[in-house]
């Protein structure tokens, strides 16, 4: 093919080129609002499906939007009042347990792993091993590590200072897509011909009704486990039960792992000295061990399956996917559009094959 004007061929592509950099510049520069804008999205398609619940029961569309900010407000600033009070004490109780433990003397770390490495390695030399380690020890620039430890503290609280002003923005931008949901659904379903408009709105309603339903079955999930965690852990007589309740809350809401790990969290903190006790950490051990069977085959199909119907293998990719993409706001959301990908496929794709 012959180019007639090479000069003007290459500035196009240089422009498009260019304008394609930009782009890409621009959405890491916005990452964060970005961020916040799908998370606030998530979350009051999540509120949906109550608040036509309320509207089928005769409620206004103002009355019902009002109930339900004014309630999920209610229920945070509820556990607020009364978790982090209980939380903030534990933790107090926490740190005095383990200075009260160093300060006794009673527990000496070095002597104690000396012990163990002569019991479980008769034929070395632990006196020549410590050697060798003290004298690491001592070639440290400990000034340094001081430093970048004292930076990582900043950097943390920084952060946790951070994550506070996103969750206030986030849930700002929720109690406002809340309240506007059926404006921006009519804004999108404008951009749509009208000759293919009833079967997009059709389409478009199972996808937001499916991420709806998710997000209150996965917050039920997490209220089952945090609720159970805190009787079970309250009769066994485990350190912190409120803090650890709390811990089963939240990474039950992470989909595959969350429960695991956060079951470890909480075995581990049975086993601090001074406050646990290995039978305590074993008692609840197996206690989740059990629980994580009966979610995954009991409690879970029949909560999940109402939400979305996937199946398992989709669920795990999904969320092994978006894990990798987005981290955790990744792994949330990675269901709930393998439940869209699969309504598509299902009820567009399939029907137009089977016509050809």
């Amino acid at each position: 093919m012959k180019i007639h004007n090479p000069f003007r061929v290459a500035l196009v592509a240089t422009l498009g080129v260019g304008l394609g950099l930009l782009l890409i510049a621009s959405i890491q520069t916005l990452s964060t609002i970005l961020l916040y804008v799908g998370t606030a999205l998530f979350l009051s398609l999540g509120l949906d499906p109550i608040i036509s619940w309320l509207e089928r029961r005769g409620l206004p569309r103002w009355a019902a939007v009002l109930i339900t900010i004014l309630g999920v407000l209610g229920i945070f600033a509820g556990i607020v009042l009364m978790v982090v009070p209980i939380i903030v004490a534990q933790i107090a109780q926490l740190v005095e347990a383990i200075q009260n433990l160093v300060e006794s003397g009673s527990w000496d770390p070095v002597n104690a792993i000396q012990d163990w490495l002569r019991d479980t390695f008769p034929a070395l030399n632990v006196d020549l091993v410590w050697g060798y380690v003290e004298d690491w020890y001592t070639s440290l620039d400990l000034q340094s590590i001081g430093t970048t430890i004292g930076e990582g503290v900043l950097g943390a609280v920084g952060a946790v200072i951070a994550g506070l002003g996103g969750a206030f923005i986030v849930l700002i931008l929720t109690i406002y897509f809340t309240a506007s949901t059926p404006n921006l659904k009519k804004a999108v379903y404008q951009l749509v011909p009208a000759s293919k408009r009833p079967r997009f709105i059709d389409l478009a309603e199972q996808i937001t009704a499916s991420v709806g339903f998710y997000v209150i079955g996965q917050l039920s999930l997490g209220v089952t486990n945090g609720i159970l965690s805190f009787i079970f852990l309250s009769i066994i007589g485990a350190p912190f039960t409120a803090v650890l309740a709390v811990i089963a809350f939240f990474f039950s809401l992470i989909p595959l792992v969350g429960t695991l790990t956060g079951s470890t969290i909480i075995v581990l903190t049975c086993l601090i000295p001074g406050v646990g006790s290995p039978t305590t950490a074993l008692v609840a051990a197996i206690y989740y061990l059990i629980y994580m069977q009966i979610e995954a085959y009991i409690i879970s199909p029949r909560i999940m399956n109402r939400a979305v119907s996937i199946p398992g293998a989709v669920v795990v990719i999904a969320a092994l996917a978006g894990g990798s993409l987005l981290g955790l706001l990744g792994a949330l959301v990675a269901i709930p559009v393998a439940a869209s990908i699969l309504i598509i496929y299902r009820q567009v794709i399939i029907p137009r094959q089977n016509e050809l």
